[in-house]
């Protein structure tokens, strides 16, 4: 497995290395060793999610207020337009906006460090999107920015299909930079 760095402070892109042969393929998904030689671990209160998205949905931007929370983001299945926007004011990359294509042929995954923003755009008919996340939710430090502000300029690829109402309602980048 390969760990790349990415354009974002401290985002890591862990690329597997899958054993293709006429049979299919064969692929480690994760390593705790070498994700801990580039400072990822998400601790003993690790929980694992999935969603699933039909084409066109985005689910975003969401993060958290206190402490954050640090997550490792895969597709199962399908393909999505990942993004992650820098939320912490300290950080050399706040305000940041970076995308990756996460698919079921890759397999990459990203390490998303605590203070970011994170949504995505199901590309795929179906996209079935995998989180480990290094702590229990607490709806309370929600936090989210509108999927399509101005300020941030997400280049979606594709029409929006569904959206959640939350979503929907969720401030600009702007406000959530006032309240930080």
């Amino acid at each position: 497995m390969e760990v790349r760095t990415a354009g974002i402070d401290g985002v890591r892109v862990l690329v597997p290395m899958p054993h293709r042969d006429d049979r299919g393929l064969f692929t480690r998904t994760f390593d705790t060793a070498i994700a801990a030689e580039h400072g990822i671990d998400l601790g003993p209160e690790a929980q694992d999610s999935q969603s699933r998205s039909r084409q066109g949905t985005i689910r975003g931007m969401h993060g958290r207020r206190g402490r954050g929370e640090a997550k490792l983001v895969r597709v199962a299945h399908g393909a999505v337009l990942d993004v992650l926007v820098d939320a912490r004011p300290d950080s050399p990359t706040f305000g940041t906006v970076e995308s990756f294509r996460l698919d079921d042929e890759e397999f990459w995954h990203l390490y998303v460090p605590p203070g970011l923003l994170h949504g995505f755009q199901a590309l795929s008919d179906v996209a079935d999107v995998c989180y480990r996340i290094d702590r229990p939710h607490t709806p309370g430090e929600d936090l989210g920015v509108a999927y399509d502000d101005p300020d941030l300029a997400i280049a979606w690829p594709q029409e929006v299909t569904a959206i959640s109402e939350r979503d929907l309602g969720a401030p600009s980048w702007a406000d959530l930079v006032a309240s930080l």
